[in-house]
């Protein structure tokens, strides 16, 4: 048995652990130069979507591997040069470092024989066993669709916030920007133009709710996260917090969700209704068009305009495999609990899923998963079973999310964790062991 891994991202290192620690063969490609993928600022494949002002959302106890905390010198919510000195840290803590192969990408990867051919970049062939995919989501840059008319006249400059690295502190000063979105990144971008542009329009697309990071002195993301109580409950609760801190968003101008809370990805903000309040920065409605000097608003309303950043999302690709076999059109891929294929042996996808919570503690969970399946300590369901499961989820998650390619693979942290425990004990009995 020897199995191949793709990426040595946040995920990608986990999934390494978990097979070294198993004493299963394996090959990890990274195609950068350094472990951490998205969390290495102006990494060297140019896939990382890191700004140099940005911290994570999440804090630092929740987003940590179960048995390597982040140090308690680091902030409650650490810069991302600190994420990605933890992820060189944890590669070099377990002896990870030798396995890895950087600067070397899978070319293509395809099932042969009962195993897998891969072909690398730099022309070798191998075969291996198993796959376990961990190229990450945030890299591939999702665009308007389609695009607003008048894109091609606007003089200005037009850019996907996947491009913007805040190094120059002059890009935005005394320019007049409009930013499009209303997630973490168009958060982090508007309020950071706003110190300097001459206007900051945020646009959005459809309202959200924009939760602080602290209520109450805590955390809020370790306020009432067990799975046992019941998610209206808890929906009840985050009602309450954020009324009681921060009030309806038609206070500060952003239109109104269209949604309860939770039904959406949160977007988490400490700054940006600050920055609305004292007239920084001006929410306005989706764009309806551009001339080529101005954007055109879905109110009627028109603004002069230099700069355009869309922060619109990001596709799901896989591009080492032929788009015939796996694909996620729409974003949409459909697994088994997030991991297993249905209908392809021996594929297991990791942290290929957008969580209420931390990634990297469902990536460790996930490896360990696959590696019960590898070592014959996990025994999947029959397939009709695994097509039925796969549906239960599919229609809970249309039920309760906002419909939306940013919600196809959407998870509780929590009750996800919670549900994976269960079902590999499951597995465990189907084995008979």
């Amino acid at each position: 048995m020897k199995a191949c891994v793709i990426g040595a991202g946040s995920s990608g290192i986990a999934a390494a652990k978990a097979l070294h620690q198993r004493g299963i063969p394996f090959d990890c490609f990274e195609k950068s130069d350094r472990v951490g993928g998205n969390w290495v600022f102006k990494n060297a494949n140019g896939m990382s979507s890191a700004y140099r002002s940005l911290h994570i959302n999440t804090s630092r106890e929740r987003m940590a591997y179960s048995d390597f905390p982040m140090p308690e010198s680091y902030p409650r919510f650490p810069h991302h040069t600190h994420i990605a000195a933890y992820f060189d840290a944890y590669v070099d803590h377990f002896g990870l470092r030798s396995k890895i192969t950087f600067r070397t990408a899978v070319e293509h990867a395809a099932p042969e024989r009962g195993g897998w051919r891969v072909q690398l970049d730099t022309g070798e062939e191998r075969r291996y066993d198993a796959l376990l995919v961990a190229n990450g989501h945030h890299w591939d840059p999702r665009w308007p669709e389609p695009a607003f008319a008048g894109t091609d006249e606007f003089a200005g400059v037009q850019m996907h916030s996947h491009h913007y690295t805040g190094e120059d502190g002059a890009f935005f000063r005394d320019k007049r920007v409009v930013v499009l979105g209303m997630g973490n990144s168009a958060m982090d971008i508007a309020v950071e133009a706003s110190f300097s542009a001459a206007r900051v329009f945020l646009a959005a697309r459809r309202g959200a709710y924009v939760l602080p990071k602290y209520v109450f002195g805590r955390p809020l993301d370790q306020i009432a996260t067990t799975p046992k109580v019941p998610f209206k409950l808890r929906q009840k609760v985050a009602a309450g917090l954020l009324r009681a801190s921060v009030g309806d968003m038609e206070r500060y101008g952003l239109p109104k969700p269209d949604h309860a809370i939770l039904e959406a990805h949160p977007t988490v903000s400490d700054d940006v209704l600050s920055r609305i309040a004292h007239g920084e920065i001006t929410p306005k409605p989706n764009i309806a068009r551009l001339t080529e000097r101005t954007v055109a608003f879905a109110d009627g309303s028109e603004e002069q305009a230099d700069i355009v950043v869309y922060c619109t999302g990001y596709r799901v690709t896989f591009p080492f495999f032929d788009p015939g076999f796996v694909s996620a059109p729409d974003n949409d891929l459909p697994l088994f609990r997030r991991v297993f294929h249905p209908d392809v042996d021996r594929l297991y996808f990791i942290a290929l899923l957008q969580p209420l919570g931390a990634t990297m503690p469902i990536a460790e969970a996930q490896s360990e998963w696959v590696c019960d399946h590898l070592t014959g300590r996990y025994a999947l369901p029959p397939r009709a079973e695994m097509l039925a499961g796969i549906e239960r989820e599919r229609a809970a998650m249309r039920r309760r999310y906002v419909a939306s390619k940013r919600h196809t693979m959407q998870v509780d942290y929590d009750d996800y964790l919670f549900d994976l425990r269960r079902e590999r004990r499951r597995g465990l009995r189907r084995t008979g062991r």
